[in-house]
């Protein structure tokens, strides 16, 4: 490929890797006007498209404002774990009916939710309509629909205290989430 091109004129001399326009022009590729200091010359100005030198600083907030403090929350810190309306903050667990001791909890879920399978409405009609047409429509009868719904119910007892909570069931998945989080609460209970 190194070779020239034996089918040239030698009056073309167009392209990358040629020396475009009069000696001391940039060469192909090169705008213009780009921006100086990027290997381009110095008494040109910026293009669209092109490196351009960013906007000087300008602070946001007049001299007298202060900011507000860089610390996080005083006390146990974020919430480690929430379930429902239970939380568990630092070595607490938090809930509507007050506050309980972390150590020694114990973790109860209970699935209450139940998964049905049905043949949906537009599945009927379409077999129907093809049946007409052809047998194939009875394809049509095989589409199902599963549809969850109820709820999962967590208790936690600790400290004399108990509370229940119940969390809905948006899909088949869902006790398994609740499993896991469950299982992380246990392990901080320990």
């Amino acid at each position: 490929m190194s070779e020239p091109n034996p089918y040239a004129d030698g009056e073309y001399k167009w392209g990358p890797g040629q020396q475009g326009g009069a000696p001391g022009q940039p060469a192909y590729g090169y705008p213009q006007d780009a921006t100086p200091g990027y290997g381009y010359p110095q008494d040109a100005t910026p293009g669209y498209g092109y490196p351009q030198s960013p906007p000087p600083y300008q602070p946001t907030l007049p001299g007298g404002v202060q900011l507000p403090p860089q610390h996080g929350p005083m006390g146990g810190g974020g919430p480690v774990l929430s379930l429902g309306d239970i939380t568990v903050v630092g070595d607490q667990i938090i809930t509507p009916a007050g506050n309980m001791p972390l150590k020694g909890a114990v973790w109860n879920a209970m699935d209450m939710s139940r998964t049905e399978e049905k043949m949906p409405t537009v599945a009927i009609v379409l077999a129907v309509i093809f049946f007409i047409f052809c047998l194939l429509g009875l394809l049509f009868l095989l589409m199902k629909e599963k549809s969850t719904t109820g709820f999962i119910q967590v208790t936690v007892t600790s400290g004399g205290r108990h509370h229940s909570t119940m969390i809905p069931a948006t899909g088949p998945d869902t006790i398994h989430w609740v499993m896991g989080q469950l299982n992380y609460a246990r392990s901080l209970s320990m």
